[in-house]
């Protein structure tokens, strides 16, 4: 893995076995409110995570650089990545792109996204986060945002198909404190929330959390201010030679989290199926060719 293309985030994640007991204490506080709680001096970062300025400065060491205006140097690049829009983005790629096909370079950068982000999902995680959407005891409440609500919309259609006790909440109506009427403790809700983070999405995350739910989230390489909050976390890489961010990496730990959860759930979920099959044959919303 090429580590310019890692951030500070990823390096961390990377060397969390290697870290001391303060040196963990710390990479918490910076995680806490990444990147911005290491862009201020380096008393202040310390005293943040109550150790001391050496244990920060051989962390940063630690993490490849060669002090901690290089570490602040980088956050702070990080920093604007995040809050870059669509047309920065554009303007910054275009600048050195290369000549190949955009067809080449795009799947290239989707491959290189792929590699990066399931490198450093955990599998006990994923296998956890299966377990909770597989749980009929307990209702699921799928949310997106703006642009993510098409991810979220794909994941309900297919658990819907699944399980029962599944609602969609589209974060971006003026109707979804509604939906927390009914919130109890132990639902789990599965979020996305990429960059651009959306406040709404965010206070929805802070008041299902209040009432006793579980969150799992989809987020990007930067990490939404909800992952503070989020029972499990999976973050994919989305940058690629585009004014957009890819959903590409997203999409597939979407699609095998589903197949994880159907075949947890087979046996009720074909029962489900054939009779969604069964109401499809009587309203014919499907062409058959027998």
């Amino acid at each position: 893995m090429d580590e310019a293309t890692l951030t500070i985030a990823d390096r961390i994640q990377a060397q969390l076995d290697k870290l001391t007991r303060a040196e963990r204490q710390l990479a918490d506080t910076i995680l806490e409110n990444y990147p911005a709680s290491g862009l201020g001096p380096i008393a202040a970062l310390a005293q943040d995570a109550d150790v001391s300025t050496p244990t920060v400065a051989r962390m940063v060491q630690k993490l490849g650089f060669k002090g901690y205006p290089d570490f602040q140097a980088d956050l702070r690049e990080e920093l604007k990545a995040q809050l870059s829009g669509p047309i920065a983005k554009h303007d910054t790629w275009a600048e050195g792109a290369p000549e190949e096909h955009m067809l080449n370079r795009f799947t290239e950068a989707v491959i290189g996204n792929i590699r990066q982000s399931l490198g450093q999902i955990d599998t006990g995680d994923f296998d956890t986060a299966c377990t909770q959407l597989a749980d009929t005891t307990s209702r699921l409440h799928i949310v997106g945002g703006r642009i993510t609500h098409t991810m979220a919309e794909y994941l309900f259609l297919h658990m819907q198909m699944i399980r029962g006790d599944v609602i969609h909440i589209q974060s971006t109506s003026n109707a979804w404190p509604h939906y927390l009427l009914d919130v109890k403790e132990g639902d789990t809700f599965v979020i996305f929330d990429v960059r651009r983070y959306e406040s709404n999405t965010l206070k929805l995350a802070e008041m299902a959390r209040s009432r006793g739910a579980r969150i799992i989230l989809f987020t990007d390489q930067w990490r939404s201010p909800i992952h503070s909050l989020a029972d499990i976390c999976f973050s994919s890489r989305i940058v690629v030679p585009s004014a957009w961010d890819s959903a590409a990496t997203t999409l597939l730990l979407v699609e095998t989290l589903i197949a994880a959860v159907q075949d947890l759930s087979w046996p009720d979920t074909r029962d489900r199926m054939q009779t969604l099959e069964d109401m499809f044959d009587q309203t014919k919303l499907f062409r058959k060719f027998t």
